[in-house]
C-alpha cells in the first residue's frame, strides 16, 4: 500500500535481489522499476548495493554498475574479499549489509515509506528501528521460490510484503536466451 504523497526511498540489495529474480526465471529491468516506483510515490532516492571484483579486469556485473549509475540510481559499492575455503575453493565475500542499514538510519527523518528490496533476515531489526521511527517498511522479495528467499521473520515484521514474482509484469523484462553456440 503506497500513498501518492509519501516520500520514497529504495534501497536494493544487489546479490540478493539479482537471486531473488534468478529464482523466479526473469531479470529485472531497472528503467522500469524506478518508474513503477515514481508512480507510487515521491521517489526521493533509489540505492544499489553490491560489491565489486577489482582483482579481475573484467566484471561481469561492471556494465550493469555503469548503467545504473547513469540512470539515477544512487550507487553503493566497495571491493568484494577474495578468499580460498578449507576445501581449497575460491571464495567472493562482499556483504553490503552495514553500509544499506545505516543509509537507512540516516535517511529515516527525512521519509515516509522505506522499500527494502532484500530477504535477508538480518534486516529485520533495522525494519523494526525504522517503524518505530514512524516509518513504513515494505519489502520486496518472493516466497514463489524453492527455498523461499525471503526469511520469515523479515516478511512478519515489514508493514507490507511485495511479493517479486507480482512485479514481473511491471519491472520484469524476459531473461535472454543464448545464441547458438552460447552457453
Amino acid at each position: 500500500m503506497f500513498y501518492k504523497d509519501e516520500r520514497l526511498v529504495l534501497f536494493i540489495d544487489g546479490a540478493n535481489l539479482y537471486a531473488a529474480a534468478k529464482s523466479l526465471g526473469f531479470d529485472i529491468d531497472y528503467k522500469l522499476m524506478r518508474q513503477e516506483f515514481m508512480r507510487r510515490g515521491k521517489l526521493l532516492r533509489a540505492f544499489y548495493y553490491t560489491a565489486l571484483l577489482d582483482s579481475e579486469e573484467y566484471s561481469p556485473i561492471r556494465p550493469l554498475v555503469d548503467w545504473l549509475h547513469y540512470n539515477g540510481y544512487s550507487m553503493v559499492t566497495k571491493p568484494a574479499k577474495e578468499f580460498t575455503d578449507s576445501q581449497g575453493r575460491r571464495k567472493v565475500k562482499g556483504n553490503m549489509d552495514i553500509e544499506l542499514a545505516v543509509d537507512a538510519m540516516e535517511l529515516a527523518p527525512h521519509v515516509d515509506h522505506v522499500v527494502i528490496f532484500s530477504g535477508d533476515g538480518d534486516f529485520r531489526p533495522l525494519v523494526e528501528s525504522l517503524q518505530r521511527q514512524g516509518v513504513r517498511v515494505s519489502v520486496v522479495s518472493t516466497i514463489r521460490s524453492q527455498p523461499p528467499m525471503i526469511a520469515d521473520e523479515l516478511r512478519r515484521q515489514a508493514d507490507n510484503f511485495i511479493e517479486l514474482e507480482d512485479l514481473r509484469d511491471v519491472i520484469g523484462r524476459p531473461t535472454r536466451e543464448p545464441h547458438a553456440g552460447e552457453e
